[in-house]
């Protein structure tokens, strides 16, 4: 039985200082660099993808090397529009960002970018075109991209996207029997 590897990509500046990135191209702070640089997967032998933004790509060198691989555009993480490289702090106060997060924001669309449901929606396109796979899988991707897909997957687990969101270089194996944590090398 073959398995897919969801891993979140490492951490960025914008993770760093808590703010909304999803389409911005943004490459991996040092610290998230340092921390992919102690994390040893235990996978032989798989097909890679990755969303082909920068922060998928240097995160599936670091944890892989220079594998021959393909980019899946749909698997990039959501476009928060006018909220991108923004966090709590600065938009608390703006009325539009306060609908946007009060009710239910999966279905809300923020300004110029996209909703929670039309980012899950490409992403299990582009998953279910690939599952079941043939062969091992490793899909480098973005915490909401993640989440969204063990969202809809497990459903029996009860848990929000957010409560499935894994940490950066983290993520899922997931069988067609069940999920777990990614093998690492002893």
């Amino acid at each position: 039985m073959s398995t897919v590897y969801l891993i979140r990509h490492g951490m960025t500046e914008a993770n760093e200082k808590h703010l909304y990135c999803g389409s911005t191209d943004l490459p991996l702070s040092e610290a998230g660099i340092a921390a992919l640089r102690e994390l040893h997967y235990d996978i032989k032998s798989a097909v890679f993808l990755t969303s082909g933004m920068q922060r998928t790509e240097q995160t599936l060198a670091l944890l892989f090397g220079s594998v021959p691989h393909r980019q899946e555009p749909r698997l990039r993480e959501m476009d928060f529009g006018s909220f991108e490289l923004r966090g709590y702090a600065e938009l608390k106060n703006d009325p539009t960002y306060q609908d946007w997060i009060t009710g239910d924001n999966e279905r809300k669309v923020t300004p110029g970018g996209e909703s929670g449901r039309q980012m899950q929606q490409r992403a299990l396109e582009a998953f279910f075109e690939l599952y079941p796979p043939a062969q091992d899988t490793v899909i480098v991707t973005h915490g909401g991209i993640i989440s969204a897909i063990m969202a809809h997957l497990f459903p029996q687990e009860a848990k929000t996207r957010y409560q499935w969101q894994p940490a950066p270089g983290h993520g899922y194996a997931i069988t067609q029997d069940h999920y777990g944590p990614i093998p690492k090398k002893a």
